[in-house]
């Protein structure tokens, strides 16, 4: 190729990059169209640390945050029958000894915060456990079945019995009883463990039945989405109660696990085909109108702070939140704070915890995209492009929110979007409010700092201070909006 020819590639190239570099996204809102119903499912429910931790002041604080960011309903601890809990003990003769005063701290302390249980009935106690199997988490639960399944009912019968006593069976039919947690995986020990796992299922639901028929139970509570189909088919052929339907997966399960497959299926894709995949198994099962309530999920089942701990977490909640809309009940983040013990006690604030407020109170990326996505309406419009939502809140307002995720790996650019509004007459005001790398990024604060593993009180101070989210730019709008969305930026536009 000669010098002028590779010069003229070299101008043609330039003039593309640089024509792509200043594209507009056309996104085109129609605020006249009646909408659908976007019920915020996301929202309802969190999961959190084990259920002990309750009863500790930093978490009580971080609920309380995250009660007045989204108003959420329920919230799902593990291990309510741990023996740090006190439930179940036995005396020199081998007869069973209940004590219920730390659950009544616990349940009490979460319905004097607003938000009910979602009782995860799990794990052995060690006295009623069959063999000594722990799974590998710092607190050693034990995952073993039973060493008598009557023992088993009797526990079950009474703390059921216990709940309604103290709350009224008006208070308790309101709460969830799920059975266990991940029967699939390394959490159940039984063998085999569908069939024994069913066996636990079908006690457990009619001994809590039982007592009061108002009780909500369900299952499987499996990982990687499992087992819905059989779970569902062994209780119309057995004719066990059941209320409700849930499980688990994470952005980064793999295909093999999920799906039987070797596919390779892109973190921002892997939950919400989950959740259609049992979508779906219950719609052709036996029980077609069940409940289905997605106990656990998050970008990452493993510590990994460029996820979790990232603005990443911004864009993939919101286009998550967008893709599974009409597939499922609810959702349940894992979790909503970092005051969480499954690897030991927390070293530093930042190490990619699941929770979205970080140890110290430190409000990570995700906690900001919950409280921001909160203000989004009740109808969800027709919008012309996958990285935007458009709603209608009930108060009349137009909010829309706008994001630009760049996956893990890839490279990304400032993005810019110009929002089209039809059937939007005259001049309205715009509050934008905006998560990325300049505003409400508490991890890179917290590196500019010089990540210091306990950070002083006074540092502390600094960076909750830094790691709010700055209040919302205001602007005049008349039909169109321009906006600069930067790599993994979630932007919130609220119109009225």
């Amino acid at each position: 190729m000669s010098r002028a020819s590779l010069r003229c590639l070299l101008l043609v190239v330039s003039a593309a990059i640089a024509a792509n570099a200043s594209a507009v996204e056309q996104i085109v809102v129609d605020a006249a169209a009646p909408g659908a119903p976007f019920p915020h499912y996301w929202e309802q429910m969190f999961g959190s640390g084990r259920a002990i931790l309750t009863l500790r002041e930093s978490y009580r604080r971080d609920l309380r945050e995250m009660k007045r960011a989204t108003g959420f309903a329920y919230v799902r601890p593990h291990g309510i029958f741990l023996d740090e809990v006190g439930v179940y003990d036995e005396d020199k003769a081998g007869k069973a000894l209940y004590n219920f005063s730390y659950v009544d701290q616990i349940y009490d302390g979460l319905l004097d915060e607003g938000v009910r249980p979602f009782v995860e009935l799990s794990f052995m106690p060690k006295k009623l456990a069959s063999k000594p199997t722990l799974y590998p988490f710092w607190y050693d639960p034990v995952v073993a079945p039973p060493k008598s399944w009557a023992r088993w009912e009797a526990l079950v019968t009474e703390l059921a019995k216990h709940l309604v006593d103290r709350y009224g069976i008006e208070e308790v039919s309101q709460w969830y009883f799920e059975v266990w947690n991940e029967p699939n995986i390394e959490f159940w020990a039984g063998e085999p463990r569908q069939p024994t796992y069913f066996e636990l299922y079908d006690r457990t639901a009619r001994a809590l039945k039982a007592v009061s028929p108002q009780l909500r139970v369900g299952g499987p509570a499996t990982a990687q989405a499992a087992w819905v189909d059989k779970f569902i088919q062994h209780t119309v052929e057995q004719d066990v109660p059941v209320d409700f339907v849930s499980t688990h997966v994470y952005a980064n399960d793999t295909a093999h696990d999920v799906f039987g497959t070797e596919e390779q299926i892109p973190r921002d894709q892997m939950v919400c085909r989950a959740v259609k995949k049992v979508h779906d198994q219950i719609a052709a099962s036996g029980r077609p109108k069940l409940p289905l309530i997605w106990s656990e999920f998050n970008a990452s089942w493993k510590n990994e702070p460029e996820i979790t701990d990232t603005v990443f977490m911004g864009p993939w909640l919101a286009d998550t939140f967008r893709r599974c809309d009409g597939l499922v009940d609810s959702m349940a983040y894992w979790t909503f704070s970092d005051v969480f013990e499954e690897q030991g006690v927390v070293k530093q604030p930042f190490y990619g915890g699941f929770g979205a407020i970080a140890a110290g109170g430190l409000k990570k990326a995700a906690f900001h995209a919950f409280a921001m996505l909160h203000r989004l309406g009740e109808l969800r419009l027709p919008a012309s492009a996958e990285n935007a939502l458009a709603t209608r809140r009930s108060d009349g307002a137009l909010v829309i929110a706008a994001w630009n995720l760049v996956l893990p790996g890839q490279r990304g650019a400032i993005k810019k979007v110009r929002l089209s509004l039809k059937g939007l007459s005259g001049k309205h005001h715009a509050s934008i409010w905006r998560l990325d790398a300049q505003h409400g990024d508490a991890l890179s604060a917290y590196r500019a700092l010089g990540a210091p593993r306990y950070p002083t009180r006074a540092q502390l101070i600094v960076l909750r201070r830094v790691a709010e989210l700055p209040p919302p730019e205001q602007r005049d709008v008349a039909g169109t909006l321009d906006l600069e969305l930067p790599e993994n930026g979630l932007q919130l536009v609220e119109l009225r």
